[in-house]
């Protein structure tokens, strides 16, 4: 059977360590993985390129029958298939599990491991690295009775395992295997620096080692499940979106990414591609309340510290995002890669980041007011850099910014990025006051009521009840849902669900999604759904007690996942496909906080 060269975004799962991670396709293919951290280069990159991005295959040479899952509160990846001679299941995971002190994690070791269940099956193995998204073809050379080093540039793979690996061409690996019931097999691909392979390579740990360590990876994922305070109603769900979070963030750094891929198109063949492999403030600043509202509050202030160390400290240093080390130099590039299904440009790093966006100032002051609600205050440096970042929202909050969206022509003034710089006013003054903190609140308050005016005055139509998208336009916006979350107005304030409706009724994509504002065929044609609107959507009718309405969008929403449980951030209602990047962050920490509204709904439903 022919593969078909570019599965559909929802046919690939995600297996993780926090610093990195790797997609691999239903039929058994990573096809998207970069080292040694997520946002690196790739080493395979087929998911941009059927012809030149390279891959690490595991697939039965006959047709086969598969399933695949997660094994129970972990990210370690279970594909069993199913042939007429024999069962085999392959197992797939970066070893080390999800926190910093994991012992051996400080090497990047991805393993597949082959397990023969029933009779026999032939599989077939290949490895055929690219380095530097398909720009480097690697040499390849023995390093060992069981291993091979693929180097090229600064980058190499320690290739290593007992499936009698034999070069393919120049620049492959490959085998045929025979799998028994009871045989288990073993590959192992770890990153390396060339120069640590030049003239011998270290020797490779035994199967039992690799066993041993996959063992404590999965125990190590599962401990950290076990903190979670999950809902009453779709509590497997609400986890899985954890767990993909959790696999997004750095656990030496705090930094948590908006996505794993780059370049995954918003609209088949468009030109909406971009590179979600940083880290925002505000995707960030989402995932760190969302993840910290079910029991995991240590992300959130990792996350804090991250932002303030990367800022240096100052607001004036701070920008919409970063490199998942606090890097700040993210200029984009466009690569010469075919794109998925031909969705060129390919795009690394991310012109965003020299972006206005205001409602980062929001996110920020939010994130500290809710970690001190949580008992904590911060320390005098930690103070200053609130208090800079206040001032800053007060100084510029006047100005066209790029919103939410990150508006790539000319600026507004965006009544979500208002709201979020009155939000960082408001909190700040909490802050000062609760914490018994000098701080100029007078000037703050003032300068709040300012932005107050101006939103109610330039940014509310109140012939139609409801926000606008911006200052001088008719325009809806998605984003309005998220007034409430900042405490700008309350859920079933009039004003609210007029805006609620509103925005559902223009902004309507069909089966319970949104847009996330007015469809566009600007830059390659109408994007799909906006999955985190969406969501945002059922917790506004949540949480004004429209239960049932509250119901169907939430569960059409949560329909969208594939098979694990992972989402993209659209979705394309004529043709059911999933669109963009994957697993989305704001996808996954929008599903999060919906269902925590719609949980308490339902149960306040009951007592009632």
């Amino acid at each position: 059977m022919a593969r078909d060269p570019y599965p559909a975004i929802s046919d690939y799962g995600l297996i993780s360590d926090g610093y990195t991670a790797a997609l691999i396709s239903r039929a058994g293919s990573i096809d998207w993985c970069c080292l040694p951290r997520l946002d690196s280069a790739s080493c395979f990159a087929r998911l941009l390129d059927a012809e030149r991005g390279g891959h690490c295959s595991i697939t039965p040479t006959e047709d086969a029958d598969l399933t695949r899952e997660y094994l129970d509160g972990t990210v370690v990846l279970t594909t069993t298939h199913t042939a007429s001679g024999g069962v085999v299941r392959v197992t797939d995971a970066f070893l080390g599990g999800p926190d910093e002190d994991s012992g051996f994690a400080a090497e990047r070791r991805l393993l597949r491991v082959i397990e023969g269940v029933r009779g026999t099956l032939e599989i077939g193995v290949r490895v055929a690295p690219r380095f530097d998204y398909g720009a480097v073809s690697p040499w390849i050379r023995r390093a060992g009775a069981e291993s091979w080093a693929a180097i090229g540039g600064d980058d190499a793979l320690l290739v290593q395992g007992d499936l009698a690996l034999e070069r393919d061409g120049e620049h492959e690996l490959g085998a045929r295997v025979t799998v028994r019931a009871g045989d288990r097999l073993r590959l192992a691909l770890v990153y390396s620096r060339p120069e640590t392979l030049d003239p011998e390579a270290p020797d490779p740990p035994s199967a039992a080692e690799l066993d041993a360590q996959l063992e404590a990876t999965i125990g190590a994922w599962r401990a950290w499940t076990e903190q979670a305070e999950l809902p009453a109603t779709d509590e497997a769900g609400v986890l899985r979106s954890a767990l993909s979070l959790k696999a997004l963030a750095n656990p030496l750094t705090g930094a948590i990414a908006a996505a794993a891929t780059t370049s995954l198109p918003e609209t088949l063949g468009g030109a909406r591609n971009w590179d979600y492999r940083y880290s925002w403030i505000r995707d960030s600043a989402f995932a760190a309340r969302s993840l910290a509202e079910i029991g995991f509050d240590a992300e959130a202030d990792a996350f804090r510290r991250f932002v303030q160390r990367s800022a240096a400290g100052n607001a004036a240093e701070l920008q919409v995002l970063f490199g998942m080390g606090g890097e700040r130099r993210l200029g984009e590039q466009e690569l010469d890669l075919a794109g998925y299904r031909g969705s060129a440009p390919v795009r690394v790093g991310n012109g965003a980041a020299g972006q206005l966006q205001l409602d980062a100032f929001g996110e920020l002051l939010g994130l500290t007011w809710r970690w001190h609600a949580r008992g904590h205050s911060p320390d005098d440096d930690g103070w200053r850099f609130l208090v800079s970042i206040a001032d800053r929202a007060a100084e510029e909050w006047s100005e066209p910014d790029a919103g939410l969206w990150e508006w790539r022509s000319d600026p507004r003034h965006f009544v979500h990025s208002k709201v979020l710089c009155w939000s960082a006013l408001d909190r700040a003054i909490v802050l000062a006051r609760e914490c018994l903190r000098r701080a100029p609140t007078r000037r703050w308050a003032k300068v709040r009521d300012e932005i107050r005016d101006a939103i109610e005055e330039e940014g509310f139509d109140s012939e139609r009840n409801t926000y606008l998208q911006a200052f001088g336009h008719t325009d809806l916006d998605s984003a309005l849902l998220l007034l409430p979350v900042v405490g700008y107005v309350g859920w079933d304030d009039p004003r609210m669900v007029g805006t609620t409706d509103a925005v559902r009724e223009e902004l309507g994509a069909g089966g319970g999604l949104l847009y996330r504002y007015r469809r566009s065929r600007a830059m390659g044609g109408r994007e799909g759904a906006f999955l985190a609107c969406s969501f945002w959507l059922a917790e506004c009718l949540a949480r004004q007690e429209r239960h049932s309405e509250a119901r169907e969008v939430f569960d059409a929403t949560a329909a969208t996942a594939n098979d694990l449980g992972l989402f993209t951030e659209e979705w394309d209602v004529e043709h059911e496909e999933a669109l963009g990047n994957v697993p989305q962050a704001l996808t996954h920490l929008s599903h999060i906080t919906a269902a925590l509204a719609l949980a308490a709904a339902e149960g306040r439903a009951a007592r009632d």
